[in-house]
């Protein structure tokens, strides 16, 4: 299928399947006009690379650990020892922004509750 037709499968915008290949995540084969030809099996790959960025792994992580993944049906499952350490590391970062998300959400709460009751107002309408 051309890419038109991946984008119109997935919901991705041709620019965006364009820059997955850029940054390795996919790999169409080219016909002789140029034009990129993709698998059916590359919307399954499209929505791996959605759910993976979902999760907050860059596309630089994405392309280290996809070609490592196996999948089980629909599903991604770890298939290679090293890709566990790796994604063990990605959840730490992710706890650790979540942490600091949620220091940054308590210390504006604390600012929020200083303000006069007619500043609160005003804010909420």
């Amino acid at each position: 299928m051309r890419i038109g037709e991946l984008a119109r499968r997935t919901g991705v915008s041709e620019r965006l399947l364009r820059y997955y290949e850029d940054q390795g995540l996919l790999a169409p084969t080219r016909r002789a006009s140029g034009y990129r030809e993709y698998s059916p099996s590359d919307v399954v790959v499209v929505a791996h690379i959605r759910n993976l960025l979902a999760a907050g792994l860059s596309t630089a992580t994405i392309a280290d650990v996809l070609p490592c993944m196996g999948k089980d049906g629909e599903r991604l499952i770890a298939d290679c020892p090293e890709l566990v350490d790796d994604l063990h590391r990605e959840r730490e970062r992710i706890t650790a922004s979540i942490h600091a998300l949620e220091a940054a959400r308590a210390t504006l709460d604390t600012i929020i509750a200083t303000a006069p009751p007619t500043l609160t107002r005003t804010a909420a309408t």
